[in-house]
């Protein structure tokens, strides 16, 4: 089967590079699924997962994690995740995103810019989706 290069960079550090088979990442026109031979293409990333498959050694493996906003870029075959973050399930406190969701939801209800009130409306969809990854975690799906 076919594959492509596959990179995901975080702010912070590059959190995945490796030959894919196949990776569906969260857009805002929705789940983006991209195979070998994609056509180039560019897209918002928005709060949501990312799952990809690999090849490990010959064995074939699946993996998720949680990513916040960002750009997805397709071109000549290779595929670049740029995120501000990114985590596997096993990595996020449940309890950290669980304080952070409900900062975010007494900020939106404070007066703000229009600015201010998207910048805190992105901080609450990366804490709920981090929260969602409990449940990829624990198989509660």
């Amino acid at each position: 089967m076919n594959t492509f290069r596959f990179l995901i960079l975080a702010a912070d550090r590059p959190f995945f590079e490796g030959e894919c088979r196949s990776a569906v990442v969260p857009t805002l026109w929705g789940q983006q699924g991209i195979m070998a031979g994609h056509s180039n293409y560019i897209s918002a990333i928005v709060p949501g997962w990312v799952k990809f498959e690999y090849e490990d050694g010959g064995r074939e493996k699946t993996l998720q994690c949680a990513v916040s906003e960002g750009l997805l870029k397709i071109e000549n075959g290779d595929v670049l995740v740029l995120v501000e973050s990114a985590e596997y399930p096993e990595q996020i406190d449940e309890n950290r995103a669980r304080r952070a969701a409900e900062e975010a939801k007494e900020e939106l209800l404070q007066k703000h810019s229009v600015r201010e009130y998207y910048e805190v409306q992105s901080q609450l969809a990366r804490a709920l989706n981090r929260l969602k990854a409990q449940k990829y975690k624990d198989n509660k799906f």
